[in-house]
């Protein structure tokens, strides 16, 4: 009859711990992100197109040396380095969630005197807490430190998109550069022969001095106009060493100048549909949905008590009566429950609660507005790279119709029907037209970079945590 209380005490301890254990976090808002259906700007699509790759898509360009520049970046670059070493740092906090939920054992040493001095001891002992997860506490610090990991991963990919797409970037302008600066080069020694062929006229007093006056102010633009180039090379040459990890450019990339990159008849027919999935902006705004969630839930559990389960075993000497070493029987060893209940704090612990519940709120808009930004900057950059091809033919065509008439008067010249300063005349236009093409043909380039940055391409980060993540995430999610 005398155990009955005490087994009835501890079905009811049992049923509460099971009841409070139930109390599990409140569930994750609705994101409810808005994608369109289909794209606004997309062209309709043509037969025998290319499709969109977002992990190799600058392959499109066909030129190995960019290949190669990215392949040495992703290697090399010091941003991807460091961002791969946060997401090595996160996941070593993540395999280690649940240790705060675990039993623990801690060796400890303390010295006693006594308030009249008349005795002093030496205590040696191990104490042992298990708090258990109530109110939420572990689904929350699962979603916190899940958090945490997608958000350096996503900052990760986030490195490799921006990487990729400046690398391209960079390579694009310096070849237009190059291309410019050999195109004005050939401006300019047509506009000084020009030049030399009014004064001959002016000194046979067949041509005018406004007009040799107006042939030294284009020779003058001409050579202003080498200047900007010049620029433009030794700028993103630098750019490019600074991205590759270098101290200092190639000298390769400043004495050669090859083909400018071109897309060709290249044609984007579709943009792919999981930009949710490969734009690092959205999967860092849903991370920080994650992480505000695990932190409010954290917060809510921190208003009630923590309860838990301890046991101490300590054993004491008096350094003032003997010297003894410490014998075995006089260990104190005691158990019980703990409880970790503060009773009044002025309303702290449930404002840090309405805090982070506010947060979490404002992480769920901040996620919606980085999923409109994405279509929005999406849509654009389609609209940007078919405006782009359109003049990109507009000023082949015109280049190419200055070219047939430069052909035409070099013929006239051999048959004595055209003069050597007609010839300078449609020499300059030809080469105005060329350097038309190589801006549009430059444009139409960048837009296309910017496309696939605003779609999130690049190749997968190749920091190897995706196993290990998804088997932890798939067992402490099911708890």
């Amino acid at each position: 009859m005398s155990r009955r209380p005490k087994a009835g005490l501890n079905l009811l301890c049992v049923l509460v711990l099971t009841v409070l254990a139930g109390c599990t976090a409140a569930p994750l808002p609705a994101l409810k992100p808005s994608v369109p259906q289909t794209w606004r700007n997309a062209p309709a699509a043509a037969p025998n197109a290319a499709q969109p790759d977002l992990h190799n898509w600058w392959q499109a360009f066909n030129d190995p040396q960019l290949n190669s520049l990215v392949q040495q970046a992703l290697t090399h670059n010091l941003d991807v380095k460091a961002a791969a070493e946060r997401v090595l740092a996160a996941r070593a906090l993540y395999r280690h969630t649940d240790d705060k939920f675990l039993p623990n054992l801690r060796f400890d040493t303390n010295q006693v005197i006594q308030p009249d001095a008349s005795a002093s001891y030496f205590i040696v002992g191990f104490d042992a807490l298990w708090e258990m997860p109530l109110f939420g506490a572990l689904k929350s610090t699962h979603r916190l430190a899940a958090g945490n990991m997608d958000l350096a991963r996503a900052q990760l990919q986030g490195a490799y998109v921006t990487l990729v797409a400046e690398v391209a970037r960079c390579w694009i302008a310096l070849r237009s550069a190059q291309e410019q600066a050999r195109l004005l080069n050939a401006v300019h020694d047509a506009n000084q022969e020009k030049l030399r062929l009014l004064q001959v006229r002016e000194n046979l007093k067949l041509a005018s001095p406004t007009d040799v006056a107006a042939a030294q102010a284009e020779l003058a633009r001409s050579e202003m106009a080498l200047v900007d180039p010049q620029r433009a090379i030794d700028a993103n040459a630098q750019q490019l060493a600074l991205l590759l990890g270098q101290d200092e450019p190639d000298p390769a990339w400043l004495q050669e100048s090859g083909a400018q990159p071109q897309l060709g008849d290249w044609q984007m027919t579709s943009a792919p549909a999981d930009l949710l999935r490969t734009r690092p902006e959205i999967a860092a705004a849903e991370a920080e949905v994650l992480r505000a969630a695990g932190a409010a839930g954290i917060s809510r559990a921190a208003i009630y008590p923590h309860i838990g389960l301890g046991a101490s075993l300590d054993w004491s000497v008096n350094l003032l009566s003997h010297h003894t070493f410490i014998r075995s029987g006089d260990g104190i060893f005691s158990a019980g429950p703990v409880i970790d209940m503060p009773l009044f704090d002025w309303g702290t612990r449930i404002a840090q609660a309405h805090s982070h519940q506010h947060e979490l709120r404002a992480a769920v808009y901040a996620y919606r507005q980085a999923v409109l930004q994405g279509v929005a900057e999406a849509e654009v950059a389609m609209g940007d790279l078919q405006q782009a091809r359109l003049r990109e033919t507009a000023a082949g065509k015109a280049a190419q119709a200055l070219g047939s008439n430069a052909a035409a008067l070099d013929k006239r010249h051999s048959l004595g029907l055209a003069s050597t300063l007609d010839l300078q005349d449609a020499a300059i236009a030809q080469q105005n037209a060329q350097l038309a093409l190589v801006s549009a043909r430059a444009e139409r380039d960048l837009a296309y970079v910017s496309l696939y940055k605003a779609l999130g391409g690049a190749p997968q980060p190749t920091v190897n945590v995706a196993a290990d993540y998804k088997a932890l995430g798939n067992k402490k999610e099911a708890k």
